[in-house]
């Protein structure tokens, strides 16, 4: 059984998407989660917290095969879940976006602001993780476990934080569709990129190569040095809020 503060959509194909949004005043702050995480995570609803308490509209969301949305988590792709993104963004959410995004959510972010650029106002990217499936899972494997993956279509690998993680072919494949770092990304809304300095999962370079690849002249990269991947210790969080705050207009306290 969902939570009471769920609501659920059809995409249109049976799957239902899962979703918590809360009305108020624009532009809506869209909080798009990483790579197996959920809507419920402490970024995503520490932001929540902080937009209630000031009347701002926010909508957090979960990718199908993710948290309660419905799916299996080896049939989605980047495209796949950016899509179910833009299908939550468009029937919920109305007028302009903040969009921000962790890890694989920063990825997705920069693809729902490619796709609806005349929405997106700003976005933040929180250890934002453009082509991972390329440049760090495939550049990681070794031919063996490339091999493996060309075969059987997928590969399981220990989870980075416990548990089993499953890599499809598929998700390899679409992924090189949706590449971003290669060519100038034509976004020119204001950015602002977190990244932790100590993060062992996205090497804090992407950040920087990130920023000098956006067609916006309106972006900060923050560095922290002694931060990791999650960045959800309570100064990460402020430093979150404060940032979203900014783009805003208001005080971030």
């Amino acid at each position: 059984m969902l939570p009471l503060n769920v609501s659920t959509l059809d995409r249109g194909d049976g799957i239902h998407l899962a979703y918590v949004h809360t009305p108020g005043q624009g532009p809506t702050i869209v909080f798009l989660p990483g790579f197996m995480s959920d809507m419920t995570g402490d970024k995503a609803v520490a932001l929540e917290n902080w937009a209630i308490a000031r009347g701002r509209a926010f909508l957090r969301l979960d990718y199908s095969g993710h948290g309660a949305s419905g799916g299996a988590f080896a049939d989605g792709t980047i495209g796949s879940w950016t899509d179910d993104a833009v299908c939550l963004i468009d029937r919920v959410a109305a007028g302009p976006l903040l969009l921000v995004g962790s890890s694989m959510g920063g990825w997705i972010a920069l693809l729902v602001a490619c796709a609806r650029p005349e929405r997106v106002a700003a976005l933040v990217g929180i250890a934002a993780a453009p082509d991972f499936t390329e440049d760090l899972m495939w550049a990681a494997m070794a031919p063996p476990e490339r091999a493996m993956l060309a075969r059987d279509g997928l590969l399981r690998v220990p989870g980075q934080y416990g548990g089993e993680q499953v890599i499809t072919r598929a998700l390899i494949e679409d992924g090189r569709i949706h590449l971003l770092l290669r060519a100038p990304i034509p976004i020119t809304c204001p950015v602002r990129l977190l990244q932790g300095q100590s993060d062992p999962d996205v090497p804090w370079e992407t950040a920087v190569k990130l920023a000098g690849r956006l067609a916006s002249t309106d972006v900060e990269v923050t560095l922290i040095k002694d931060a990791g991947h999650r960045l959800s210790r309570p100064q990460d969080l402020r430093m979150l809020t404060a940032t979203v705050a900014a783009l805003l207009g208001e005080d971030g306290g």
